[in-house]
């Protein structure tokens, strides 16, 4: 491999990264990998506490497989065991654990749904039960004679607890040597994660060296914010895009991002490479295109990955005819609602007629019924002047006063 394609490849594999640990030997191990045509063992791990993937998750996954592109070996790891610990990541009390068969059925769907962006016959899936289920008791022992308390408390999240008097949970301290045994048990050259889990995954590091390995690359990836543009996309916060949910539904979403992140999702969730990402941000700044048209750019791209071309091409149709330039059906009701940051996603719908009783409301969000600018839609956007209610064969434009 020539210096140049080196230097091309250590680019991509960075970009969009926070955390590298350590980069000049990364760019080292990627030389020596290419001379000696002995790909590096990628990890990732996945904890299936949830049944579905959404594009926060695909963060890890792109960059995955942009590994996989370069001909690295890819070990998705599913956390199996370590979720019956459940990971106090973040967390600001104890972490409810999954039952066993809960686990397992979370783990079928999360590899399924990891093969939308991973390649199958390249990706090696990994339970991590398979080697921390059979540790004994003294294995357990020697294991967490490798971390002092005081070590263990600088974790940011077990920080705040101490020092708020929350209760920490002795078994939620095993969570970390847990993962960073992973590690050591599949020999990991690199290892990636979210910001979030930095610590975890330089006690990996650690306990690689304590057993003869050299230590792993360490990187971490930017957490993506959700849909509001704010928190951290998540199921329970609403503001997730899923890479099951139906074509329409991710482009409206993906349409509905704020325009200061949409570059953040290029970055980190689009197919793009760093090249067309700039051609892209040059255009936009020479008003050679608008912003709307490179976010629908970005939404084609993100439907196409999960259900292809024909799909993609059909809900940027609907988008468009639908809700674009604030078009919407010519005998379309419309209704002045005052605004209100409390108001109720079922409140509104029976205070607009669309159900008779906020019991029928709530009914119809649970089925998946209720849609929003063409989005299936549990909660309220609470920043929206205008929006357009789908529920059934019914219609309305809202407009906030």
């Amino acid at each position: 491999m020539q210096l140049s394609d080196m230097d091309n490849q250590l680019s991509e594999l960075l970009r969009g990264s926070v955390d590298v640990a350590e980069r000049t030997e990364l760019k080292n191990r990627l030389k020596r990998s290419a001379e000696s045509k002995i790909p590096l063992i990628v990890k990732a791990g996945f904890d299936p506490t949830a049944p579905d993937l959404h594009l926060g998750h695909t963060v890890l996954l792109n960059k995955l497989h942009q590994f996989q592109k370069f001909g690295h070996r890819i070990i998705f790891v599913v956390g199996d065991f370590t979720a019956l610990i459940g990971d106090p990541t973040g967390k600001s009390g104890l972490r409810p654990p999954l039952s066993e068969d809960l686990i397992k059925q979370n783990a079928e769907t999360y590899t399924q749904q990891a093969y939308k962006i991973l390649d199958p016959d390249k990706t090696e899936v990994r339970y991590n039960s398979s080697w921390l289920g059979i540790l004994s008791s003294n294995d357990i022992i020697k294991l967490m004679t490798s971390m002092t308390v005081s070590r263990m408390l600088e974790r940011d999240d077990f920080k705040r607890r101490f020092k708020s008097e929350k209760a920490i949970y002795l078994h939620e301290m095993l969570y970390p040597l847990l993962q960073g045994y992973d590690s050591v048990a599949i020999k990991a050259d690199i290892e990636l994660g979210g910001t979030d889990q930095l610590f975890n995954l330089l006690v990996g590091r650690s306990l690689q060296k304590l057993h003869n390995q050299k230590p792993q690359i360490v990187m971490t990836l930017p957490l993506l914010e959700g849909t509001d543009g704010k928190n951290k996309m998540s199921k329970s916060l609403g503001n997730y895009i899923g890479i099951t949910e139906d074509p329409n539904t991710q482009f409206g979403k993906t349409m509905s991002i704020p325009d200061e992140i949409m570059w953040r999702y290029f970055t980190l969730v689009s197919s793009f490479d760093g090249n067309r990402i700039s051609e892209l941000k040059s255009d936009v700044a020479n008003n050679k295109i608008g912003m709307k048209e490179a976010k629908e750019t970005l939404a084609y791209d993100i439907v196409e990955r999960f259900w292809g071309k024909d799909k993609a091409h059909d809900a940027k149709l609907y988008f468009n005819q639908l809700f674009s330039k604030g078009q919407v059906p010519e005998n379309i009701e419309q209704i002045d609602v005052k605004f209100d940051a409390d108001l109720e996603l079922a409140t509104l719908l029976r205070d607009v007629g669309l159900t008779k009783s906020r019991s029928e409301a709530k009914r119809k969000i649970r089925e998946g019924a209720v849609r929003i600018d063409g989005n299936k839609i549990e909660l309220l956007p609470k920043s929206a002047q205008t929006i357009v209610i789908k529920l059934g064969k019914k219609i309305i434009k809202v407009n906030f006063v």
